[in-house]
């Protein structure tokens, strides 16, 4: 798995090869996880591999600063996400550019990146004190609303689901005792509870069964 990675012993992001183990049993709470995937139809996954794969061409888009909450359409911070679909832009149209061309045909392709809203003003003031977090790439609009717009996964998925109408998605998730498989665009629920035509394979038997609808 390619990924920007934040080293914050050295206080900078890097481009980061890690094993899909590894990457997938790098989670917060092992007894319970989400993992979303988006399987793309050849035309489009083609194109995105070569890009991904050119290290120089990786690299070239890779943000100097780090910001968690990285606006969408400013080079000034970028984070995992943010990299993600400026790597989708170059693979699908915006060339080998650099940041600013990807983020201009990001915008032409309507691409909307997810609002946070916050809503505590403390918590805004205190952003700009925190090593990860920014505000001063951020419209000065968007500061006095309180939102941040920032490239989150959601926002990404939606974009893909625009962009290729023939890309699938299946999510999977993890408690203590199952793993529910779920495809289509809709996210399980919280909790990690199966509905009509998810698979549940059980961890205790290694059986799968599918819920009844």
């Amino acid at each position: 798995m390619r990924q920007l990675y934040y080293a914050c012993d050295e206080g900078q992001p890097r481009l980061f090869d890690q094993g899909l183990a590894g990457f997938l049993f790098g989670t917060d709470d092992a007894s319970l996880g989400y993992l979303s995937i988006i399987v793309l139809p050849a035309s489009a996954a083609e194109p995105l591999e070569r890009a991904a794969l050119d290290t120089p061409r990786a690299l070239a888009l890779l943000g100097a600063s780090y910001s968690a909450n990285a606006h969408a359409f400013s080079t000034r911070y970028q984070n995992c996400n943010q990299w993600l679909i400026e790597m989708l832009a170059g693979a699908w149209g915006a060339g080998d550019g650099g940041r600013e061309p990807a983020q201009r045909w990001l915008a032409a392709q309507g691409y909307a990146p997810q609002a946070v809203e916050v809503n505590s003003r403390a918590l805004m003031f205190a952003a700009g004190f925190v090593p990860w977090l920014h505000t001063d790439d951020h419209p000065n609009d968007d500061l006095l609303a309180m939102r941040f717009r920032t490239s989150l996964p959601a926002s990404i998925e939606s974009f893909v689901r625009e962009q290729v109408p023939a890309a699938e998605r299946i999510e999977l998730c993890h408690d203590a005792k199952r793993v529910v498989i779920h495809r289509g665009w809709t996210p399980i629920g919280d909790g990690c509870v199966p509905a009509g035509g998810d698979r549940v394979i059980s961890l205790d038997s290694a059986t799968a069964s599918a819920r009844p609808d």
